[in-house]
């Protein structure tokens, strides 16, 4: 009975021995498959290049710049006069927290383009607050902001499309501020002012804070298109 219980211990040591080894031989079989490395040389192809070029046409996975007036800030040939989404408060909310990181060392917080970068020799950019850029729509700003203008650089890599928009939002609050009398506001604005309250209400999160990740609501709907 022993002996019997001792060979089986053994078979069962055996087996799992065996399915081990097969196992391991499998996975490494895997690592060891046929395959060419990065800018390694084949000879399936004519140009011997295993690395193959993109073909003509092709748009990496969630690349594609459907929305012309989102990624544009044009309408057709015109800059846009309008935007691509509601502007809510925490749109513009969130354009000003972006206008303060990328816009400001230049033009400063107020808009007046005397920032911390104009003092140290930059050249001074014109006042957001002038009758020319007051006059200017949204989308004016968005492509200088996609292209560059003058010594300004482009953003499109900093700025993100949604936070373009956003910024443009803040420009444009920006300007009004200046301009917006007593009577403008609603009666909660005055009550507000009335009792010194200088921040904004705390903005919800309506989907264009944070990562802006494709949450810009209905975009055609909201430009017409």
């Amino acid at each position: 009975m022993t002996q019997q219980r001792s060979n089986r211990r053994l078979a069962a040591l055996a087996a799992c021995l065996l399915v081990a080894v097969t196992s391991s031989a499998c996975r490494q079989d895997m690592h060891d498959a046929a395959k060419l490395e990065p800018l390694e040389q084949s000879s399936f192809f004519k140009d011997k290049r295993a690395s193959r070029p993109l073909l003509p046409g092709t748009v990496a996975r969630g690349k594609l710049k459907e929305d012309v007036l989102l990624h544009t800030g044009k309408d057709g040939e015109a800059l846009s006069e309008t935007f691509p989404f509601p502007v809510t408060a925490g749109v513009v909310e969130r354009g000003r927290e972006r206008f303060d990181i990328y816009c400001s060392p230049c033009h400063a917080r107020t808009g007046e383009g005397n920032g911390m970068i104009v003092q140290r020799g930059y050249k001074k950019p014109p006042s957001f607050h002038e009758e020319r850029l007051r006059a200017m729509a949204p989308g004016y700003f968005v492509t200088a902001m996609k292209n560059g203008f003058g010594v300004m650089p482009s953003y499109a890599l900093q700025v993100q499309a949604e936070d373009r928009w956003a910024i443009a939002a803040y420009i444009k609050a920006l300007q009004l501020s200046r301009t917006v009398s007593v009577s403008d506001l609603t009666a909660e604005e005055k009550d507000r002012l009335d009792r010194g309250e200088t921040e904004p209400p705390a903005a919800e999160d309506d989907g264009h804070g944070g990562g802006h990740g494709g949450g810009h609501g209905d975009a055609k709907e909201a430009h017409g298109g």
